[in-house]
C-alpha cells in the first residue's frame, strides 16, 4: 500500500507536465521533470489495518495474510566422511497473483539457498570464554554455487488470489527460507537409514546445522563405537 501511495504522489507531481503535453511519451515527461528538478522518488509508511493479537486471551489477527510453500528435497550422505550432496529440490509457492514470476522465482531460489546454509553449513563456534571464532568468510562456511541442488524446480501455485494485498500478490522475501529445512530433515532420514543398517533403532538427536561432523558422528558404525560419548558442552573442533 505504501508503494501505491508513493506512485500516486509521484503522479501528482508529474500531472502538470502531462497536462501540458498530452501527446508526449512517458520518457519525455520524465525528462522534463528531471530538468525541472522535480523529485521522482517518494517514501511513505504503511500501517496494516485490522490486525492485532492478544497473548492473554489468545485472540486476534496478528497478520494480514500468510505466504505458503512446500518443498521436497533429496540428498545423498557419505556416512564415512559426513559429507552430503543435495540431488534434487522441488518447491511450490503460493504467492497469490505474482507481479513478476521471474523475480519471485529468483527470490524463492535465493531464500532456499540462504536457508540451506542456516540448516546445514553455518555453525557458530565459540571459545570456552565466549569469543566467537566463526567470524568472517575465512572461518564461517557460506553456501556456494556447488551447494545449489543439482536439479532445482520452482513453480508458483496458480489460481490463488490474495485480495488483501496489491494486485492480489503476496510477499516472497523471507518465507521460502524455512523450506530449506527439507534438506535438513532429508539428511536426518538418510542417517536414520544408515543407523538401521547398523541395527541401531530408536530416536536420536541431530542439531542444526547438520555439519559434516554431526552427520559423521550420527552415522554410528564400528569406528564411532570405539569412541566414548563426547561432551556436548565442549566443542570438538576448539582447542581449550
Amino acid at each position: 500500500m505504501a508503494v501505491m501511495n508513493a506512485c500516486k504522489e509521484i503522479m501528482k507531481r508529474l500531472q502538470p507536465i502531462i497536462d501540458n503535453d498530452l501527446k508526449g511519451t512517458w520518457e519525455e515527461w520524465i525528462k522534463v521533470a528531471y530538468y525541472q528538478r522535480i523529485s521522482l522518488s517518494a517514501t511513505g509508511f504503511y500501517q496494516t489495518p485490522n490486525i492485532g493479537y492478544s497473548f492473554e486471551t489468545n485472540t486476534g489477527h496478528p497478520f494480514n495474510y500468510f505466504t505458503y510453500g512446500v518443498a521436497c528435497t533429496e540428498v545423498e550422505v557419505d556416512c564415512l566422511t559426513g559429507d552430503h550432496e543435495v540431488l534434487r529440490t522441488d518447491i511450490v509457492m503460493d504467492l497469490g497473483e505474482s507481479l513478476n514470476p521471474t523475480i519471485d522465482i529468483g527470490q524463492v531460489e535465493g531464500a532456499f539457498v540462504q536457508g540451506y546454509g542456516l540448516f546445514t553449513l553455518e555453525e557458530m563456534i565459540y571459545s570456552p570464554t565466549g569469543t566467537l571464532f566463526s567470524r568472517g568468510p575465512g572461518a564461517y562456511k557460506l553456501p556456494g554455487f556447488t551447494d545449489i541442488p543439482q536439479e532445482f524446480n520452482v513453480s508458483l501455485l496458480k489460481g490463488v488470489s490474495n485480495p488483501r494485498a496489491v494486485y492480489s500478490s503476496k510477499a516472497v522475501g523471507e518465507p521460502p527460507l524455512f523450506l530449506a529445512s527439507s534438506a535438513f530433515f532429508a539428511i536426518k532420514e538418510a542417517i536414520k537409514a544408515a543407523r538401521k543398517d547398523a541395527n541401531i533403532h530408536g530416536h536420536f538427536r541431530l542439531d542444526a546445522p547438520a555439519t559434516a561432523a554431526r552427520i559423521r558422528n550420527s552415522c554410528i558404525d564400528n569406528l564411532t563405537m570405539k569412541i566414548s560419548e563426547p561432551d556436548s558442552k565442549q566443542q570438538w573442533n576448539v582447542v581449550p
